[in-house]
């Protein structure tokens, strides 16, 4: 048997598919039993699935040389010591963490790479293939995103949201029985990885947040701008629809059929007109695109997460920063020069680490460093880890073009 050629168990497949097939049949006959509508019925028409998003994802990992293994890994029903199921959620059935791990050369040190929100695994694909030329890669969805199961999004706290995405986590730690790893999040990402690490340190040698979200909070100085937007009407409606847990993803599937075009016309703009650095060639747009579309319009679940991590405007409930003092793990900030996600939050929980911490920046990338500056972004990874892949080069010089902010 060859391990390393994408597979994914038909059986499984087919029961996250029913899961999703049945949730989206319990919604079709509500709607049908409704007389009235505000919108027409092709608005409502999703084409996709999980098969959709399992596909689109093998399709852009084609793009990947490196040999790879895909998985269904099962972190069971519900946390654990619980007796809900992912909280409140009506099903028992158990959860997969859709999980990626690439051919690497033997004694490699792990690296696991969490996607940020509105995204998946997959937006990792100019990465992997250098990555795994010094680590074993293993890169996944979060449960509620990607090709991961889909459960009911029922939490009700900014705590029950965190332990939500920290516990799946463990569990797919345990399923994979990994310990001594390097963690890499992005974004949203980013904020799942460093809670984790706070709670479970002793799995974790070094975190890796890229432009990570999380670390300023409302009552910030440089909140006053918000202030004053929420007091304007249009400010009082975007802050009405953010507490109603409005998400991107409900635009996308409420357009129907208009949904995939709106996709690549954000794809080819972020990505290319507007990109900082590298823009996607042809095929690398039309994959990430078709990948994106499927990820975004599939069942709502991990997304739902929003209003309950952040407030309007993207500032954290339970900013990172008031955890700095608690920090274990050695910690490297990754930001593009045109990042909007401000690196100043970094610098701050520095002066209150007690474990060592850097911050580099990448020239020629925004938010999504990873894609625009894909060369800049894989020498920071190797420099933040050049104690586990050069051990005698520990000293190594910052790579050319990166800064020490």
């Amino acid at each position: 048997m060859n391990l390393f050629r994408s597979r994914v168990s038909s059986s499984i497949v087919s029961t996250m598919a029913e899961e999703l097939g049945s949730s989206a049949s319990t919604a079709t006959s509500s709607s049908q039993a409704k007389t009235r509508s505000f919108w027409p019925s092709i608005l409502r028409w999703i084409p996709t699935s999980t098969d959709h998003v399992i596909a689109a994802e093998k399709r852009l990992l084609s793009l990947v040389k490196t040999p790879y293994v895909v998985e269904q890994v099962n972190i069971g029903s519900g946390p654990p010591g619980s007796k809900t199921r992912w909280f409140r959620s009506k099903s028992d059935e158990p959860r997969f963490i859709n999980t990626v791990t690439f051919q690497s050369k033997e004694d490699s040190p792990t690296l696991v790479m969490v996607h940020g929100y509105g995204a998946s695994q997959g937006f990792f694909f100019r990465n992997f293939d250098a990555l795994a030329s010094r680590f074993k890669i293993i890169a996944i969805d979060q449960l509620g995103w990607g090709g991961s199961s889909r459960p009911d999004f029922t939490c009700k706290s900014t705590e029950e949201t965190e332990a939500w995405f920290i516990d799946s986590f463990e569990e797919w730690r345990k399923a994979k029985n990994l310990s001594n790893f390097i963690l890499l999040g992005h974004s949203f990402g980013g904020y799942v990885a460093a809670k984790y690490a706070l709670k479970h340190p002793e799995h974790v040698q070094q975190l890796i947040l890229v432009g990570s979200a999380g670390f300023s909070s409302e009552s910030d100085s440089k909140s006053e701008w918000l202030t004053r937007f929420r007091a304007t009407w249009k400010g009082a409606v975007l802050n009405h629809l953010w507490e109603s847990n409005f998400t991107p993803q409900k635009v996308i599937r409420g357009l129907g059929p208009l949904g995939p075009d709106m996709v690549r016309r954000y794809t080819t703009a972020r990505f290319g007109s507007y990109s900082t650095g590298e823009v996607l060639a042809g095929e690398e747009c039309k994959l990430l695109t078709d990948y994106v579309y499927h990820t975004l319009a599939a069942k709502a679940s991990g997304e739902l997460c929003l209003k309950y991590i952040f407030s309007f405007g993207a500032f954290a409930r339970k900013p990172l920063l008031q955890s700095a003092p608690e920090w274990k793990v050695p910690t490297t900030f990754i930001y593009g020069f045109h990042d909007w996600m401000n690196y100043e939050g970094a610098q701050q929980a520095r002066q209150l680490m007690k474990v060592p911490c850097e911050i580099i920046r990448v020239p020629k990338a925004g938010h999504f460093v990873f894609i625009d500056n894909p060369t800049g972004f894989h020498s920071a990874v190797f420099y933040a880890c050049r104690m586990y892949i050069s051990p005698n080069l520990e000293t190594e010089h910052l790579p050319e073009g990166l800064t020490l902010a």
